[in-house]
């Protein structure tokens, strides 16, 4: 039976896929752990009261550093959320299969990208 034919990953497949998720999901967490404190230690050391040229400069490059995190992080936060409704897709027993044609997603493409819930046939169908 060839991958075409079947219907679902063996539960086999599904464990080293969960090992692969879990393993993005401990490394995702602790990056957005470490990006919130160095947020959290920007915010504490606050603004002084000197006013000039340089030190308005330095403000606005932190201001934009500041935002730059808030975006990563916020990125960071989504994958998280992916991986885990990719969790419940293996508990459940819906991991794998493609929402759009019904077909199991690439073993290839899942090691990539384990959080896909579309194959590459179906993203090159909505382009």
């Amino acid at each position: 039976m060839n991958s075409e034919e079947k219907q679902r990953y063996s539960s086999s497949e599904l464990e080293e896929f969960e090992k692969i998720i879990n393993q993005k999901l401990e490394e995702s967490k602790s990056e957005l752990a470490y990006i919130k404190s160095s947020l959290n230690r920007r915010n504490d050391q606050g603004i002084d009261g000197t006013t000039g040229g340089s030190k308005l400069l330095e403000d606005s490059a932190d201001i934009s550093e500041k935002e730059n995190m808030n975006q990563l992080a916020a990125r960071l936060q989504k994958f998280i959320q992916q991986l885990e409704m990719a969790i419940v897709r293996i508990k459940n027993g819906t991991y794998g299969i493609c929402v759009d044609t019904g077909k199991l997603i690439s073993k290839e493409r899942l090691r990539i990208v384990p959080h896909t819930r579309h194959s590459i046939e179906a993203k090159r169908n909505r382009l």
